[in-house]
């Protein structure tokens, strides 16, 4: 098991990928999407380190890939995955519209483009309501920042105008209307056809696409069906493709949200498969409707347990922490992340002597 830290998109610094490997990690899980710039159309994000661009309708180019590659590489890093394609590159594969081909034809590019560069993984999120709802009115441990989805300060569930998908817009001047609805079965539908079309390519350029679960895990969102809003829904994902590529990005806290199943019989599950591109560790009290994310250490699900079962598995990918809550002082993102990274890491420190003991008796 590695050791890896998520970095949004302004977040791909040298100064960031330095803290990254002081704090012990080995591994980047780098976006590229500009998830807060909500109100433009998403060709106006600004620029940002390494020459990663936001323009509409044009795919991640191989240049930004190595250039991110080499900066993470001058730090002792590796980029593990790049997570979530940007609205703007596949709004219509996700709506079944008319430009769906051309985006489709895209992301198969921008998936040619990570083999070439050297990143294994791509992560995705096949949703159109996308991660809502939740609130930062949450409090962990000792009175720290963090966020979950209560239902006292949830929003109403308006459906989803026209030319916004996943809480972004990509076109501003899209006609009075709204998405919605859209069944279930068909937005399954609309991913079965998105990874007949691309996991050929993915095989061919050596690169995973792994699904993240549906945050809040609902049924259904703003009258939008959702495709992994329980644990078993993965199993029905990698039956419909056994390909080598189709693989999972694995949100403990996220499922552990879900109202079905166990955790630790999902990541025995899923694990014994091999199927598990990279971990998302994250703890969480409550369920759906009414959860919050806490400390690594202090939720209800018991990790020590979880990086146990990994570890049994032979899980050999990388695991990050998961919106860590923010403690008090001068930097509050950067505390909660080292304390998770350092929990982690003497975690598997520790579970590795108890296996190698018991082999030795």
């Amino acid at each position: 098991m590695k050791i890896g830290l998520g970095l949004y998109r302004s977040m791909l610094t040298t100064d960031n990928f330095r803290f990254a490997r002081q704090a012990g990690a080995t591994h980047i899980v780098a976006h590229f999407v500009d998830y807060f710039n909500t109100t433009d159309s998403l060709s106006t994000g600004s620029a940002e380190s390494f020459g990663v661009t936001q323009n509409q309708d044009k795919p991640w180019t191989f240049e930004e890939m190595r250039d991110l590659q080499k900066a993470a590489n001058a730090e002792g890093l590796e980029i593990a995955a790049i997570e979530n394609f940007d609205p703007s590159h596949w709004y219509d594969v996700l709506l079944d519209g008319p430009r769906k081909q051309q985006q489709i034809d895209g992301i198969k590019q921008i998936i040619r483009n990570l083999g070439r560069a050297g990143i294994p993984c791509m992560g995705y999120n096949f949703s159109l309501a996308g991660v809502w709802g939740r609130t930062d009115k949450a409090r962990a441990r000792g009175g720290a920042t963090s966020v979950g989805y209560l239902e006292a300060h949830a929003p109403a569930e308006t459906p989803i105008p026209n030319g916004q998908i996943w809480n972004m817009v990509y076109d501003p001047l899209a006609p009075a209307g709204v998405v919605g609805p859209v069944t279930n079965a068909e937005v399954w539908e609309r991913l079965r056809h998105f990874l007949g079309e691309i996991l050929p390519v993915a095989d061919e350029a050596g690169v995973k696409l792994a699904l993240h679960p549906d945050d809040p895990p609902f049924p259904s969102l703003r009258g939008t069906g959702r495709v992994i809003h329980q644990p078993h829904h993965y199993q029905k994902l990698l039956d419909m493709f056994p390909n080598k590529s189709n693989t999972l990005e694995f949100c403990v806290g996220t499922l552990s949200e879900m109202t079905e199943g166990s955790i630790y019989d999902a990541v025995e599950q899923y694990s014994r498969q091999h199927k598990i591109a990279y971990v998302h560790l994250r703890n969480i009290v409550g369920k759906i409707p009414n959860y919050k994310e806490v400390f690594i250490d202090e939720g209800d699900t018991d990790m020590y347990r979880v990086l146990e079962i990994l570890h049994r598995n032979a899980f050999d990918g990388v695991i990050i922490p998961d919106h860590a809550p923010q403690m008090t002082c001068d930097a509050p993102w950067h505390a909660g992340m080292a304390y998770a990274i350092g929990w982690i890491t003497a975690t598997i420190s520790a579970i590795r002597r108890a296996g190698s003991s018991q082999k030795e008796a």
